[in-house]
């Protein structure tokens, strides 16, 4: 069975890739079963750094916030900052604390350097501002858009006064209180400054769409497209903490769910902008239906990933990674009866594996799910494989620096 997998493993590379899809995709997924480890993040940064010389790929986007990653994008782009600065501050979910990210950020910034701005990469967060414990407050994003369109605008169509604003979104952090997760009473979200406030940031909204063309002209193309960064933002988190209060047994499908249009606005609004790798956990980018077990019992969702593959078709590839060893968090070597067992029989430390090549290679023999003893790492769903345009498999991963978060 050995030799013949290894006839579906392929080098880890540019050319690779595209040899698994019909046509270059606005939007390549590239998952990962766990976060936390340096030794996928790199094989992400060797990877990015092929498709943007050989491939014409411009942007990569990762599971961070949309917001705090323009600090990247404008580092990477203009020099604004420091490295040090934007690594602390542009990544959430603690993966600025990455060696990997930090990496990444040094190289896209050398790579832009004089560069004219048609040639330079970029770098975006395509999470929305909240962990799965809590949402930010949507201040900074509401306050910015309203700025962009009063500066550059007509402002007797805003509907209000950057005052009404303030007044209305109070302290921040009547937002972030952190028993709203397990009790709906503590979130904001049901008052009636978050009903205002729902209503404002759609006209804003629809404002920004409205005076597309005087807005572009007055601004740029670039700031435009930044306020509708703003936009989806405010409205999302608003979204988000009105049902952070719900009382009904579909409250946490409606908070993932909620998660994944935003996450899959972002990635739509990228793939307007040009071929882009995405990197995310695996769950995020799957065709299917993603699962979580939860404290009411297990919940089902559909994940950006499946919504961006149903809007895109074959604009939208998905490279699932998985991971033969984790020691330092108890993953021992995988059974040999499991995909990763299979692969993990390679002699080689990283391969790219052609999905269908193995499924064809397996025939009716499906291989046994993988268990994991510790919680963080999720590994492949044999079940799952025909969704999958490739796997990317790395044999061991050692201690890094894992995120915060």
């Amino acid at each position: 069975m050995t030799a013949a997998v290894t006839d579906a493993a392929l080098v880890v590379d540019a050319a690779s890739v595209m040899g698994l899809v019909p046509a270059r995709p606005r939007l390549l997924a590239l998952g990962e079963p766990t976060h936390g480890e340096d030794v996928l993040l790199d094989l992400r940064n060797d990877l990015f750094r092929q498709l943007v010389e050989q491939e014409g790929y411009r942007t990569i986007a990762i599971e961070s916030d949309c917001m705090s990653g323009l600090l990247v994008d404008d580092y990477v782009t203009s020099g604004a900052g420091t490295l040090d600065e934007v690594v602390e501050r542009g990544f959430s979910h603690g993966f600025g604390g990455s060696a990997a990210n930090r990496e990444l950020v040094r190289w896209m910034r050398a790579y832009n350097d004089g560069r004219h701005v048609s040639e330079q990469v970029r770098f975006a967060g395509f999470d929305g501002p909240l962990e799965i414990t809590g949402a930010a407050s949507p201040r900074q994003a509401l306050t910015a858009l309203h700025a962009y369109l009063a500066a550059r605008g007509d402002a007797d169509l805003l509907p209000c006064t950057a005052e009404t604003l303030d007044d209305l979104l109070g302290a921040d952090d009547r937002w972030t209180e952190p028993a709203a997760m397990m009790d709906p009473s503590r979130s904001v979200g049901s008052t009636p400054e978050v009903a205002q406030l729902r209503l404002l940031a759609d006209e804003l909204v629809a404002v920004l769409d409205a005076q597309t063309p005087h807005l572009i002209a007055a601004s740029s193309r670039e700031e435009w497209d930044r306020a509708r960064t703003y936009g989806r933002t405010a409205t999302g988190l608003l979204r988000y903490h009105l049902w952070m209060a719900d009382t009904s047994p579909s409250r946490m499908v409606r908070l993932l769910g909620g998660r994944s249009s935003m996450m899959a606005a972002n990635l739509l609004a990228l793939a307007q902008r040009g071929p882009t790798l995405v990197h995310a956990h695996n769950a995020h980018l799957q065709r299917d239906k993603s699962t979580m077990q939860m404290w009411q019992g297990p919940v089902e969702w559909w994940s950006a990933g499946a919504i961006v593959s149903a809007r895109l078709g074959e604009g939208y590839a998905f490279l699932a990674t998985a991971l033969g060893t984790i020691r330092h968090h108890g993953v021992e070597t995988p059974p040999p009866d499991t995909v990763e067992g299979l692969l993990y029989a390679l002699p080689e430390d990283r391969y790219l594996v052609d999905a269908r090549r193995l499924a064809a290679v397996l025939g009716g023999a499906a291989p046994a799910p993988r268990v994991s003893p510790w919680f963080g790492y999720a590994p492949l769903d044999p079940a799952r494989l025909a969704g999958v345009d490739g796997i990317a498999f790395v044999k061991d991963s050692t201690p890094g620096t894992p995120p915060g978060g």
